[in-house]
């Protein structure tokens, strides 16, 4: 399973997009789901370290949504609205909070391929640092960040809304962006996850 995020607040741009990413990946043949943070409430991390003694966090919400799909994705996709030059405050708590889930299962993220998707009101509003950003939080917890490759789409999916979903629907360069990131990322799935796939059936035979 593919799992999307969008990390708006609203029903806009970014859940488009992301949208449009998951529908392209269903034509393939996988299936998706798809988390939008409009309408939801997911409190920021106390840094308290009840997940630590816990083995779960202490905070019920919506985040608990996200630990369920987190744990059953083989692909992740973080789409971002810019915020401040960066992620939108919305991708910053989830990103924080999946230490909660790690807690109870250090290795649980590990080997999952991941990209990327930012966009930006203003053409230059910080979308290659956002991705940057995704791509940490990749590799803090083991995922393997997938771009789009050295032509075009280096970090990757890179969109200019001008604050409406009928203007990021003519984008035609950021949609060459996801396009080329989605190929990637397609090869990276269908590459590693079945190597982890008769990794696992391997250790599985071994330990009977």
């Amino acid at each position: 399973m593919i799992f999307g995020i969008s990390g708006s607040p609203r029903n806009e741009s970014t859940e488009y997009v992301v949208k449009e990413a998951l529908k392209i990946l269903e034509e393939r043949g996988y299936k998706t789901n798809l988390f939008s943070m409009a309408g939801k409430k997911i409190a920021g991390c106390r840094h308290c370290d009840y997940c630590i003694e816990n083995k779960k966090c202490v905070i019920r919400d919506d985040m608990l949504e996200v630990y369920y799909n987190l744990k059953k994705a083989s692909g992740i996709i973080i789409g971002t609205p810019i915020q401040s030059g960066g992620v939108s405050a919305q991708i910053a708590t989830i990103m924080d909070r999946t230490r909660a889930l790690e807690a109870d299962d250090y290795n649980l993220l590990r080997g999952k391929i991941g990209m990327g998707i930012a966009v930006g009101g203003d053409r230059c509003g910080g979308q290659d640092m956002a991705l940057l950003k995704i791509i940490t939080y990749y590799m803090i917890h083991g995922v393997i960040p997938v771009s789009g490759g050295p032509f075009g789409s280096n970090l990757g999916a890179y969109f200019y809304s001008q604050d409406s979903i009928e203007k990021i629907k003519k984008d035609e360069y950021g949609f060459e962006s996801l396009n080329r990131t989605l190929n990637e990322f397609v090869k990276f799935i269908e590459k590693y996850i079945w190597i982890i796939f008769f990794s696992l059936r391997i250790f599985l035979h071994l330990n009977q």
